[in-house]
């Protein structure tokens, strides 16, 4: 026979699983900036799976109300989480091509595995992050000018640097003032479909300041909303925001769209790949106006402290 201590302890450790099922779904909705509570909605869908523990926990107790709060919290949690692995069809039925987002850590990833990588996938457009003028020299020594022929680039110290590359003639380039990371455009002149806008952006951590993370999101997010609505846009990025900041996922009002969301491809975690653990947040995103994602998944990069993402977009037909 089970003791009565037995009995209360796990009462207690199940009602603290419902509770931070609970706290992960009220981080999912938070607009806060506070620094605590926006490094922590990361986590949310950590927090919110507990609540299916304490769930179990309840019935295997036969304890019903308990239960019944757990699985109410579950149920949320779920409805939540379920457009990352429903996925959205798109009415696209043009050219596909493949898009890599890569953050190259300064200059720590290896170059030549990068190149591979574009090569292999037939990547079309590439857009990265932490581009340092070194990187700029040894992508270019490794093959990546002549796999993708057409670049934009503003490399600079550390994480300053973003970059394009494309496969298409590039014009309409643009590099956007008053960030503290480089935000660049582009126009891709791909065939059978016409001008395609793309963009590389790169908003601060909210470890650097919350209230200039959000605010850069936001200006991101005006960036885009102002993108000609004649055209495909493809705007990849490290946003450093997850599925479940609110922040984040205002982007994807209107017309746009994120990749993983589009693909139904789950939950694709690319940071930190550096430590002993792996990694445990996707911070990496590629979104989509104009197109329907049909394939992303991630890419391990040597040297790197993200994993890249590539996504196979079909784009709509001129």
């Amino acid at each position: 026979m089970i003791s009565k201590s037995i009995v209360v302890v796990v009462q207690l450790l199940a009602w603290l699983a419902a509770l931070a099922g609970y706290v992960g779904l009220a981080l999912h909705f938070s607009g806060s900036q506070s620094r605590m509570l926006v490094l922590a909605a990361s986590g949310a869908p950590y927090l919110m799976g507990s609540a299916v523990l304490g769930a179990v926990a309840f019935v295997a107790m036969r304890q019903w109300s308990g239960a019944a709060v757990a699985i109410v919290v579950v149920a949320i949690a779920a409805w939540t989480q379920a457009p990352l692995y429903v996925g959205r069809s798109g009415d696209a039925d043009g050219h596909t091509l493949t898009v890599m987002q890569a953050n190259l850590l300064f200059d720590g990833a290896d170059p030549r595995a990068l190149v591979d990588e574009v090569r292999a996938r037939n990547v079309a457009v590439l857009t990265v992050n932490e581009l340092t003028p070194t990187a700029v020299e040894e992508l270019g020594r490794a093959g990546l000018d002549q796999v993708l022929p057409y670049r934009f680039v503003s490399p600079g110290r550390t994480a300053t640097g973003t970059g394009i590359w494309s496969s298409y003639p590039l014009t309409e380039t643009v590099e956007y003032d008053g960030f503290v990371l480089n935000q660049l455009s582009a126009t891709a002149d791909v065939p059978g479909v016409g001008p395609v806008a793309v963009y590389a952006f790169h908003p601060v951590p909210p470890v650097y300041g919350t209230r200039v993370w959000a605010d850069e999101l936001s200006r991101l997010r005006v960036i885009l909303d102002r993108s000609p609505a004649d055209r495909p846009v493809l705007a990849g990025g490290d946003f450093n925001a997850t599925y479940d900041h609110r922040q984040f996922r205002a982007m994807l009002s209107g017309r746009f769209a994120d990749a993983a969301e589009q693909a139904g491809a789950g939950h694709l975690v690319t940071y930190p790949t550096d430590k002993r653990w792996p990694p445990l947040v996707g911070i990496d995103h590629i979104l989509v106006a104009g197109g329907s994602a049909v394939a992303v998944e991630t890419v391990g990069l040597p040297g790197a402290d993200h994993r890249a993402l590539v996504a196979r977009i079909q784009l709509n037909a001129r």
